[in-house]
């Protein structure tokens, strides 16, 4: 028997590894278009590889997965982010788990992750053939034929049935144009919200202030969540920012009565909210239109309902995007209708399976998708065996 494993990235190498254990007598090889495999895992998680998650700060999966998750469900049950750790540090890599619940190898490189999977392969007798592109999944001959090519090259699916979600980028950072507030490059705020004005979009979590616009957890899970409404919007939309995370109106209001009360002789510009920068409290005085040299005591009620406004809803219009870093991620592909969740194989196409991103799942940042890439491609490898053992 063989088994055929379209591309070299976390899920197909994990799959192929996986079906060499499962199936001792099988062969399996994995085509890559690339000159080398596992590109994608050297350089994610800032090269220190963010293999998986704790999970602890998910309370729903769709917080984590926005699309896929019912997929994720039963994916999880079958491999787990416990499961992930458990097979790596078996395979000899000693993990580290963050306060935010990501996981890294102790050694912060990513290239320990990317030589244990290679090391493994090897020594199970995977054959992997880089520089190989694939046309159209009708080349391979094969006795079981894996997709795992991630977003970007649904053409070999051509001709085969299979239903496809049409793809767009998601996790990437937002350009401001030529806002204002750009100029304060550098800016985290560790606990802020982000919004899309007009719809249900949100996240929080640390923002960062880019000389092009805005990054950080908060932002990237807010272009995660709203992926498909923003490529429809053209990437144009209003951006609204907390800048005192959760709190409500009434709090924040409270917090900067009680604030200038204690410092009714202090300019305005010498006393911020504790969260805020000297600079970004600036900035959002100017924006309001209050001088930075008002003294406490003359701010007045409608100074205090500006102050809290901008405080809550600071809006941005947002002009385009930008990829973030090499971790670009596509939300679409496989059609969850068109697939098996209990083997992830085709509906349309037998012998064919999927797994990792060219699946309609995707996810926020934080190691959920390599999460993702671990559990499909052990979910596909055993639906595989179950298949060639009958």
């Amino acid at each position: 028997m063989k088994v055929a494993v379209i591309g070299a990235g976390a899920a197909g190498c994990f799959c192929a590894i996986a079906l060499r254990r499962l199936l001792p007598d099988c062969a399996v090889e994995v085509y890559e278009a690339g000159p080398r495999p596992l590109r994608k895992v050297a350089v994610t998680g800032g090269g220190r590889c963010n293999l998986t998650n704790s999970f602890e700060g998910i309370s729903r999966l769709q917080e984590a997965y926005p699309r896929g998750w019912q997929l994720m469900k039963r994916a999880l049950g079958a491999f787990s982010a416990e499961d992930t750790r458990a097979w790596f540090e078996r395979e000899g890599v000693r993990l580290v788990t963050q306060p935010d619940g990501c996981v890294f190898p102790r050694s912060q490189d990513a290239m320990e992750i990317v030589h244990t999977l290679l090391r493994l392969m090897e020594t199970l007798g995977v054959r992997v053939s880089c520089n190989r592109r694939i046309g159209n999944i009708r080349e391979v001959d094969a006795d079981a034929l894996v997709v795992t090519t991630g977003g970007g090259a649904l053409q070999l699916l051509e001709g085969s049935g299979v239903a496809l979600e049409p793809t767009v980028p998601s996790l990437f950072t937002f350009n401001l144009g030529d806002d204002p507030v750009r100029a304060l490059a550098g800016t985290v705020v560790e606990n802020a919200t982000a919004a899309l004005a007009g719809t249900k979009f949100r996240a929080s979590g640390p923002l960062l202030v880019t000389d092009w616009g805005m990054s950080g957890p908060a932002i990237l899970k807010l272009s995660s969540y709203g992926a498909r409404y923003l490529a429809e919007q053209g990437y144009r939309a209003q951006l609204l920012v907390g800048w005192l995370g959760e709190a409500g109106d009434a709090q924040v209001r409270g917090e900067l009565e009680a604030l200038l009360a204690a410092n009714p002789r202090k300019q305005l510009s010498s006393v911020r909210p504790e969260a805020l920068t000297a600079r970004l409290w600036l900035h959002l005085l100017q924006k309001c239109g209050i001088k930075a040299e008002t003294r406490c005591a003359e701010a007045g009620p409608r100074m205090l309902a500006r102050l809290t406004e901008v405080l809550q809803r600071d809006s941005y219009s947002i002009c385009g995007k930008s990829k973030f870093k090499e971790e670009f991620v596509t939300c679409g592909g496989v059609s969850l209708r068109d697939v098996d969740l209990q083997t992830l194989a085709s509906k349309s196409c037998p012998g064919l399976y999927f797994a990792g991103e060219v699946l309609d799942v995707d996810a926020i940042t934080g190691g959920f998708n390599l999460q993702a890439a671990w559990s499909t491609a052990m979910l596909a490898a055993r639906g595989i065996a179950a298949d060639l053992k009958q």
